[in-house]
């Protein structure tokens, strides 16, 4: 991180980071100091998401050395044309695994296509089966293609758990629908950004209990400090800091909040949530 913007919010919150690519380079490759610009910032809680069979043994070796660090394992729609059976059974398997939070991200992505759509959906339906098997929280990926996406959760609500809707970027339309169905939504820097405002609108409209927050690094390095790539959890403070003041709280008063309900929805409140204060 090139200037420290970040650093100027610090005030001994305990922030959660609920969707990082920490696997990614170049984060994996300077894991160490990239937590420890995190907990200066006050960010000083991680998920980390494997997206490919290939990623989930990183991302549960990184939650395994790092106090604080969770994961979330599911194979993304992109991947969906390669994904076999032998690839499910091993995801099937590695969720029971400590440390292991959650299941995706997974979903629909009718934006990039690299995927043909059947695919996409099988595979979808193949995570949500397992959430609803093993009550573990789903983290559901959805981009042009909302409509679909709810009407396949739709088939799955009464046996999951709780669902978030990562990287928000949903219209009033969805975003009632979505509060409707008792869904969560989780907001990345593209909430800060500066043709944001009808998106910022939506955020006022979610519930402190049903928001959370994340950075989805290396990607979508929030305002004033966007050209500093990669992105990473220190920058987490900024997107906290825009939703705050959407909400008419106090920094400090908004971070516990978000993350109460953070730590809810990921079971985050026994013995494996060491390392931050509840």
């Amino acid at each position: 991180m090139a200037d420290g913007l970040s650093l100027r919010y610090s005030t001994g919150m305990q922030l959660l980071d609920t969707h990082a690519h920490l696997t990614y380079s170049p984060l994996a490759e300077q894991i160490d100091q990239v937590l420890a610009r995190s907990r200066l910032a006050g960010v000083s809680g991680w998920i980390t998401v494997a997206t490919t069979p290939q990623e989930i043994p990183k991302a549960l070796d990184l939650a395994n050395r790092h106090e604080a660090l969770w994961t979330t394992l599911g194979y993304h729609p992109h991947e969906a044309g390669t994904i076999t059976d032998e690839d499910l059974s091993f995801l099937k398997e590695m969720l029971g695994r400590p440390r292991v939070v959650a299941i995706g991200e997974t979903g629909l992505d009718y934006h990039y296509m690299h995927a043909p759509p059947a695919d996409q959906q099988r595979l979808f339906r193949g995570h949500l089966e397992m959430a609803a098997e093993t009550q573990k929280p789903v983290v559901i990926h959805t981009r042009q293609a909302f409509d679909e996406t709810m009407e396949i959760l739709a088939d799955y609500d009464s046996r999951l758990k709780n669902v978030v809707i990562h990287c928000y970027g949903g219209d009033r339309r969805q975003t009632e629908i979505i509060l409707q169905r008792g869904y969560f939504v989780s907001f990345t820097g593209i909430v800060t950004f500066k043709k944001a405002d009808d998106l910022r609108e939506v955020a006022k409209m979610i519930p402190l209990e049903r928001l959370m927050i994340e950075t989805d690094c290396p990607y979508l390095s929030p305002e004033p400090v966007r050209k500093i790539q990669p992105n990473e959890p220190a920058l987490l403070i900024h997107t906290a800091a825009k939703l705050a003041g959407l909400h008419n709280l106090p920094l400090d008063k908004f971070a516990q909040l978000v993350t109460d309900t953070s730590r809810q929805f990921f079971n985050l409140n026994g013995p494996e949530s060491k390392g931050m204060i509840k």
